[in-house]
């Protein structure tokens, strides 16, 4: 079969690696008439493109900026950072096989059956992070008067901020997207406003089990013609997101265990999982020192500088606004 670990190996850019396995995949895939992996396929061209085209992207993190600039204008107290990056080509290439191996499992589980080609696709349509953006707040207790709860005054500020978000975008480009998995999620009390609930994933008042807080929004971006994903978190979501008991590297274990899972389903039975397991399997293992590939250098799985988007996401956006008047004593 082909995958993305038999093309690092020769000393290409990584343009190169995806045009070059592009065009295997393509070639096989109409030869056997697989529809999920001309589905994958259309994934490398939009990564091609993400790579290529830097023109839309600029336009994008311009637009967003101006919520960036809203928001140093109307909370000047506030200190938050804005990122933005694109989703690394090994990070996406998992993470879309892993879709495909995660929906049949949990498919043939429930219904002793596989799912058809067309279901498989309409589930790879909810991945919709390639490019996605965050938001991090912070209220200074400096501005927090006698009698305020810390952390209720900046949760408040949270809320405002995406409650303002959708609108200001979509006077600029860019369409809300319903978050229709999410919409049987308890929103009894949520500080969300009934005409923005429908879009988000408000993992603020229903945690993950990990402990993992933030607010999900996906954008379609009519100018770029792509998806872009906004998180808004607080700091003290961020810290646990990043160093705390809900760090990526707890939730990447979490993915690799639910991706490889075989479970049930006996080799040969489900090709669209055979491929996609392979392909994820063979991710998990693989020798990052070993790979060559221009602009990037790894001397094992930690030790890793990547200058082209291969392991690591590449940076779009970043933003920092540092809270005025953080000297002043509030009464």
């Amino acid at each position: 079969m082909i995958m993305l670990n038999d093309y690092l190996y020769d000393g290409h850019t990584v343009m190169s690696i995806l045009h070059r396995y592009y065009e295997d995949l393509k070639a096989d895939a109409k030869r056997t008439g697989n529809q999920v992996e001309l589905a994958h396929c259309n994934f490398l061209v939009q990564m091609m493109e993400l790579l290529e085209h830097n023109d839309f992207l600029t336009s994008q993190s311009q637009r967003i900026r101006e919520f960036y600039k809203y928001m140093a204008a109307k909370y000047p107290f506030l200190a938050f950072t804005f990122k933005g990056r694109i989703k690394s080509l090994i990070r996406s290439e998992e993470k879309f096989n892993g879709y495909i191996t995660e929906f049949i499992a949990d498919y043939y589980e429930k219904n002793g059956s596989y799912p058809s080609a067309p279901q498989i696709k309409e589930r790879l349509n909810t991945f919709r992070d390639v490019i996605a953006y965050r938001i991090v707040i912070s209220l200074p207790k400096c501005h927090v008067f006698v009698g305020q709860d810390h952390e209720e005054e900046e949760l408040r500020y949270l809320y405002e901020i995406a409650n303002a978000l959708p609108e200001f975008l979509e006077e600029r480009g860019f369409t809300a997207e319903p978050a229709y998995a999410y919409a049987d999620a308890d929103t009894t009390g949520q500080l969300l406003s009934p005409s923005v609930t429908p879009y988000y994933r408000d993992y603020v008042h229903n945690p993950k089990p990990t402990g993992y807080q933030s607010l999900h929004i996906t954008f379609f971006d009519n100018i770029a013609r792509c998806q872009a994903e906004l998180q808004l978190r607080t700091k003290r979501m961020d810290d646990n997101a990043e160093i705390g008991k809900a760090n990526h590297s707890g939730y990447e274990k979490e993915q690799e265990i639910a991706r490889t899972r075989r479970g049930r389903i006996p080799r040969g039975e489900c090709p669209f999982f055979d491929d996609a397991h392979e392909r994820v399997r063979a991710l998990k293992y693989l020798d990052y020192s070993k790979i060559d590939v221009n602009m990037f250098t790894a001397l094992d799985k930690s030790r890793i500088n990547d200058g082209c988007g291969l392991y690591r996401g590449r940076i779009i956006l970043p933003f920092e606004h540092l809270s005025g008047y953080q000297n002043d004593m509030i009464d």
